[in-house]
């Protein structure tokens, strides 16, 4: 059987520090996605060349909260070029952005701090959310979402109650080493479960290092994960019987330096990449790229045994931490 693959996009506008200096700085639109240098997209142009020059389709989680400051154009325009390259596009939600509903927001700071959390919400606050991310797709022409990613993944039950009322069928919300859920029932490294009546597909989490009794985790992403290592999860998921593997990336991690100002390729993420496109294509026989959208009607198959966690051998982990430090200086 082949493994699932789930190549995902975190698709966002930053608060750029605005809330931390509300007179001097501004929240940072279209540039956190498209990371033009020069006359060139390096963010989200290289990932539309690079999936198009492998035949692959990936799942762009578009934020929709962002509208309460900059409107439906901006990002809007993104959803429907997305849409029209034959990607999957879905709904991602940050609430910190609903701060900006508010015309007195900076002098609001001094009493009312901004509040990202989707977990720890009633079900009728996240229902309300959900239901303005799926007015926004309406408002933009775009077909309703199906799936959800939450902000910072965090989650807990009720995100999926809310998802079940609201017709969002899928999920991709859980990544442990980024936000371990209070619920253990919710602690899931990987595979495709079945929670509340929604299809949840975790991020991959494995472990990359021992130190002393404490096992260090990760998830899979382009800067936080080097080639050797995607391809050893990848090789050790297919054999350990995994229905699926996502990895996870956002548009700003393809460049380095000031959104604001001077910005330069990352080299070093876009040739990962690339290489791990091009691996997947090669390993057809082993891999199904595919998206979020087409497990609405797949049957729900669990993890073998108790939801490993894979891992991938120490010097693959110190290789990486050695390049990503020689990138960090500009020195590869």
């Amino acid at each position: 059987m082949k493994t699932k693959v789930f190549l995902t996009i975190d698709t966002e506008f930053s608060i750029g520090g605005a809330f931390r200096a509300p007179a001097a700085l501004q929240p940072i639109g279209a540039q956190n996605v498209l990371c033009t240098v020069g006359q060139r997209s390096e963010g989200l142009g290289t990932l539309l060349h690079t999936f198009a020059a492998h035949g692959l389709q990936a799942t762009f989680f578009v934020e929709t909260m962002q509208t309460a400051y900059f409107g439906d154009a901006p990002m809007g325009d993104i959803a429907k070029q997305l849409a029209a390259a034959g990607h999957d596009v879905q709904l991602h939600l940050h609430p910190v952005w609903t701060y900006f509903d508010h015309p007195d927001w900076q002098s609001r700071l001094a009493q009312v701090q901004p509040n990202d959390d989707l977990h720890g919400r009633s079900v009728e606050q996240l229902v309300a959310w959900m239901q303005r991310g799926i007015d926004t797709f309406a408002r933009w022409g775009l077909p309703a979402p199906v799936a959800l990613r939450t902000g910072n993944l965090m989650v807990d039950r009720n995100v999926y109650r809310a998802m079940a009322q609201v017709g969002l069928k899928v999920a991709s919300n859980i990544a442990r080493a980024v936000f371990d859920p209070a619920e253990a029932a919710l602690r899931f490294n990987a595979g495709i479960h079945h929670i509340e009546g929604v299809v949840e597909l975790p991020v991959l989490t494995y472990a990359d290092l021992q130190l002393g009794a404490r096992t260090h985790r990760k998830v899979l992403t382009i800067t936080g994960s080097s080639l050797a290592e995607a391809r050893c999860l990848l090789d050790r998921a297919h054999a350990g019987g995994a229905p699926s593997v996502v990895l996870l990336t956002h548009c700003h991690e393809f460049v380095k330096g000031d959104m604001r100002g001077a910005l330069a390729a990352d080299k070093v993420n876009q040739r990962r990449l690339q290489d791990i496109c091009r691996y997947l294509q090669d390993n057809g026989d082993r891999f199904e790229v595919t998206t979020m959208d087409r497990m609405v009607n797949s049957p729900v198959q669990g993890m073998p045994a108790a939801d490993p966690l894979f891992s991938v051998p120490p010097p693959l982990a110190v290789m990486r931490m050695v390049q990503n430090k020689l990138n960090e200086l500009n020195l590869v």
